[in-house]
């Protein structure tokens, strides 16, 4: 009885600790499989500044498997679960689905074209750590794009 209830007690503190890890939420426009470079270019971008799934940080993954018309309601999965940052994979629909989901929660986006073309950095700002590849929008809090973030 006393190893039962160590091992709930063990248990309960888990979850605990799972519950307050930050929560990040992915969109992707794809499939896993189609995603896995990008995957493990974002992985290992979190681990260079500490993060690493599943130890300090969750991430919830959410796939549109090449059907556009699922990302709102995808995202809006990813709002309800209150993560606390939403990054898109490499698509215009998926930043502009994230952007129509939430006006509160920060979203990190790669694309191919101008964010200011599609009216991405006005809500909310935005700011990202440090250089990406060329394709990768670097803004500022007022929206500005920058070399030097």
């Amino acid at each position: 009885m006393l190893l039962l209830a160590g091992a709930m007690t063990a248990a309960r503190a888990l979850r605990a600790q799972q519950l307050t890890l930050p929560v990040v939420g992915y969109l992707g426009p794809g499939a896993p499989e189609s995603a896995r470079p990008f995957r493990s270019a974002f992985l290992n971008g979190l681990a260079e500044t500490g993060y690493v799934e599943g130890r300090n940080v969750v991430i919830e993954y959410r796939w549109a498997e090449g059907k556009y018309d699922r990302l709102p309601g995808l995202a809006g999965e990813l709002v309800s679960h209150q993560v606390a940052v939403i990054v898109t994979g490499g698509a215009t629909p998926t930043a502009l689905a994230a952007k129509a989901a939430t006006g509160t929660i920060p979203i990190v986006f790669v694309l191919g074209s101008d964010p200011v073309q599609f009216d991405l950095p006005r809500f909310p700002p935005l700011r990202l750590i440090r250089r990406l590849p060329s394709e990768h929008a670097v803004l500022s809090d007022d929206g500005q794009a920058s070399d030097n973030p």
